[in-house]
């Protein structure tokens, strides 16, 4: 079928733009950061690379849509082109919005988004990654609303914990002027980002629970997938909390994100893949 075709297509397509975004943004970083010509070309070619991938994986989620006849997020493999569009999606937002000479940006989240599809593409099983009939617990409008809020706060919430992480890592060398204007920008997009991941999580906790009641009769059944939620939301609960209430800054709040960020990929990825019980999809599991 055409359509098939084209889903494949795109999938190459979004994991090859992916890899090359991230030769062209560490290659700038390396090399060419002072350059007014190749740098400048290498930034541009990176910022249209991740369009290019994010419109790509889009298409993927489109073509499958259109292919199940319900909204492609019943598995992991299509729960994970997700991710990588709604990533790309949010450090598209960031370039757009956040000009620095150094374009750190990209060089920060584009090794991630290249984990998460060649992850999608070339680890997972086959039969992970084909179309199949949905289970009778997913027959409902929640799977939409649920699993789509789910994903895009891991995304934001991914975003600024990782930049919190990168904060740490170069806040040991900010003696240059330069390097603090940079970890202090860090430190700010990274406070913004997750107060916007927070509510995200918040909000797709609470339709999970209500789902949950609609599918299998009980708000709360401590499944390894609900109890890993909680405790990703209470560390960052934690954070927002040291942050507005006492005015925390710097290294400290930024250890507590970067420790969200070990806990997400355990909330997603770990109880999905190792894990047993309601949300697993894993094959280690089995």
């Amino acid at each position: 079928m055409i359509l098939l075709k084209i889903e494949n297509l795109l999938g190459n397509f979004s994991f090859g733009f992916f890899f090359l975004t991230m030769l062209a943004y560490w290659f700038r970083a390396a090399f060419f950061v002072q350059s007014k010509t190749i740098g400048k070309w290498l930034k541009q070619f990176g910022f249209l690379g991740i369009l290019i991938a994010n419109f790509a994986s889009a298409g993927l989620l489109i073509c499958r849509w259109i292919l199940s006849g319900h909204f492609p997020l019943s598995n992991l493999y299509e729960s994970l082109i997700f991710l990588g569009w709604a990533l790309s999606f949010v450090q598209i937002l960031l370039e757009k919005n956040v000009s620095t000479e150094e374009n750190f940006i990209g060089v920060i989240f584009s090794p991630v988004l290249l984990f998460i599809s060649g992850f999608a593409a070339l680890s997972l099983p086959t039969q992970m990654q084909e179309i199949t009939p949905l289970i009778p617990a997913l027959k409902s409008n929640w799977l939409m609303m649920h699993v789509s809020i789910m994903m895009l706060s891991y995304a934001t919430l991914l975003a600024g914990s990782l930049m919190a992480f990168v904060f740490l890592l170069i806040s040991k060398g900010d003696s240059k002027q330069s390097g603090i204007s940079m970890t202090l920008l860090l430190d700010q997009l990274s406070y913004r980002t997750l107060g916007i991941g927070f509510p995200l999580l918040t909000l797709g906790i609470l339709s999970g629970a209500v789902w949950a009641n609609e599918a299998w009769g009980s708000y709360w059944s401590w499944d390894p997938k609900e109890t890993w939620a909680l405790i990703t939301w209470f560390i960052f609960a934690i954070y927002l909390h040291l942050r507005i209430t006492y005015g925390w800054q710097g290294k400290k709040p930024a250890i507590i994100a970067s420790l969200g960020f070990l806990f997400i990929w355990i909330c997603y990825l770990g109880v999905n893949l190792f894990g047993s019980g309601l949300h697993s999809y894993g094959w280690f599991s089995r």
